[in-house]
């Protein structure tokens, strides 16, 4: 990953990564990146990535306890939920429900960030 890249385009490249049908958090892509107590400002990019040119699954993004806290980001209340159940990924009263088990942490999973 390039050096002079903003803070957002890192999460973004991260996001980008996140395999079909799994899920990771906002805390563990800023602690991925090195910045431990970033969570909120890469909540803050996932809200913007929406204007971002290329496509960012932010769908695949939750907090910490699998819940969909980013749902009204997505142009109606409904979409990140529809968004991840045509993945495969169980929804239930706006938590994933088997949060876990398709849990995909980018501090193993990506290297060189």
């Amino acid at each position: 990953m390039v050096n002079d890249l903003s803070f957002f385009e890192k999460v973004y490249e991260i996001v980008r990564l996140i395999p079909y049908g799994r899920v990771t958090s906002y805390g563990a892509i800023a602690m991925c990146l090195g910045s431990k107590g970033s969570a909120r400002m890469v909540g803050w990019a996932m809200n913007a990535s929406h204007n971002y040119p290329e496509y960012i699954p932010a769908h695949r993004v939750v907090n910490r306890n699998g819940m969909l806290t980013g749902k009204h980001h997505f142009g109606s209340p409904g979409l990140m939920q529809q968004l991840l159940e045509n993945e495969g990924v169980v929804v239930e009263n706006d938590q994933v429900k088997n949060f876990e088990e398709i849990f995909w942490d980018p501090s193993i999973q990506v290297a060189n960030i």
